[in-house]
């Protein structure tokens, strides 16, 4: 017995080092890989059951398909969205450059001497500012920097987020073609751990997360669907491209916000002052609302779990874990409710 502790020992010490290992590896692109297992189990019985069949079970032409055809989904809106935002920055130079090179106008846009506590000191300011063109040039210097920084950080987000998407892709990819393969595995190793109750929290697990896809996917359609009727209706050019961009930008809590509030700017802007009280107004109580009261209904109502789990899950989530966390909270406090339910009823039986 003495002699076999230390051979236990060793071999407890070396599955925990392989263990510790393959987590240290796969860590820099745990979020990709989880994200992939998300799309993966969301669109997995729609290839399965109508894709693969009429492929004649081929897996590998069935992944390529479905894979190119989540590229098309995921990658083509946001190449129109970004090169109608290039092309907007494009105008938006064109506009501010013969300004800035003439000099600003002696007389501030009047809105800004009506700032409450702050309009006089803004206007005067705005004066000295505009009277002295050394002064402007180096308040402009000043501002170039932090832009300068804001463009290369937007830049590194953006190369960050391309590579995680082909990152999420090359494994979907290997989910689709060898999906039979993977789910018997997680079935028969979830068996092997918990017995039935290793495959009920499978269940629940991928319950959970194909409510909270379609709570957000959901949620996110109906603000662009909204949005797009408001930014019609009030006259703002692009409605379109904005109501896609409400469509993305819906996934972060301000997303939504930051799109109608510059519509809004904009009617003001342009002396349009009614229409801009509307945009505001439709927005706080139209647009955003959506995300209040849609997501959490249609979350609970996919994942069979309480809206109070689901809000407290999300929320928790993104803290802790960042934008995967908006999967993962709901579907931890999911299994704990379902342990803890299974736990007061043994205890009650006996």
């Amino acid at each position: 017995m003495l002699n076999e502790d230390p051979k236990r020992l060793a071999q407890v010490a070396l599955v925990a080092l392989l263990i510790i290992g393959c987590i240290a590896v796969l860590a820099p692109m745990l979020g990709a890989i989880l994200f992939a297992f998300v799309l993966w189990i969301c669109t997995w019985p729609h290839y399965a059951e109508r894709l693969l069949p009429r492929l004649g079970g081929r897996n590998t032409l069935g992944a390529s398909l479905m894979t190119l055809l989540l590229v098309l989904v995921m990658l083509v809106p946001m190449i129109f969205l970004v090169g109608s935002l290039v092309s907007s920055a494009d105008n938006l130079i064109e506009e501010i450059k013969p300004r800035i090179e003439q000099g600003l106008p002696a007389d501030p846009p009047k809105f800004l001497g009506e700032v409450p506590l702050f309009g006089e000191d803004i206007e005067a300011n705005y004066h000295r500012v505009a009277s002295n063109r050394a002064e402007l040039n180096a308040l402009l210097k000043q501002m170039l920097d932090p832009a300068r920084r804001l463009a290369i950080a937007t830049g590194k987000v953006a190369a960050n987020g391309l590579l995680q998407l082909a990152l999420v892709l090359f494994v979907l990819f290997f989910l689709y073609r060898d999906g039979e393969r993977i789910a018997n595995a997680i079935y028969t190793g979830a068996r092997k751990l918990g017995g039935d109750l290793g495959a009920e929290m499978v269940d629940l697990t991928r319950g959970t997360v194909v409510g909270v896809m379609l709570g957000i996917v959901g949620t996110a359609a109906a603000q662009a669907a909204v949005a797009m009727i408001g930014f019609l209706i009030a006259g703002v050019p692009g409605a379109v491209l904005l109501g896609f961009a409400t469509f993305f930008l819906s996934m972060i809590p301000v997303g939504p916000p930051l799109i109608w509030g510059g519509a809004a700017a904009w009617l003001y802007s342009h002396d349009q002052t009614g229409w801009a009280i509307f945009m505001v107004i439709y927005g706080i109580f139209v647009i955003s609302s959506i995300d209040n009261f849609v997501k959490p209904i249609l979350i609970a109502r996919g994942a069979g779990i309480p809206i109070l789990l689901i809000a407290l899950g999300v929320i928790g989530g993104v803290l802790v874990f960042g934008f995967i966390g908006i999967f993962l909270g709901p579907v931890l406090l999911a299994l704990g409710q379902m342990l803890l339910s299974r736990w007061i009823r043994q205890e009650a039986s006996t």
